[in-house]
């Protein structure tokens, strides 16, 4: 599987408008499986900035096939690069307000707690 991937991987990359393939040269393919060496899919924000910068490069050099280029044979992909826009606070969903120990009322003692003289 490892020569496959080497002689013939694709890079996933998850956008807005769906996932597109980009063949990468040897050397390249041999850092990205470097890179997805642990994870299958990665969001952009965990990697470092040298290898955002990479990722980056290699979506501007225009790569991007189709994933059966091959004489019809799907390729196989050294990993997948999430590369949606960040969440923000406004579009994520309302959590429940917590409560607190603040916020907890205690009942009186039933009984007086007050020293005896």
């Amino acid at each position: 599987m490892w020569l496959e991937k080497i002689s013939a991987g694709v890079l996933r990359v998850l956008t807005p408008l769906g996932p597109r393939y980009i063949k990468p040269s040897l050397s390249q393919r041999v850092y990205l499986l470097w890179i997805f060496r642990h994870f299958q899919v990665l969001p952009m924000q965990v990697l470092t900035p040298g290898q955002r910068k990479f990722m980056d490069d290699l979506c501007v050099e225009l790569r991007f096939v189709s994933l059966s280029e091959a004489n019809g044979v799907e390729a196989p992909v050294l990993g997948t690069l999430e590369r949606q826009p960040p969440v923000t606070a406004t579009e994520m969903p309302s959590r429940r307000p917590s409560t607190g120990i603040s916020d907890v009322r205690f009942a009186p003692a039933p009984y007086n707690l007050q020293r005896r003289s």
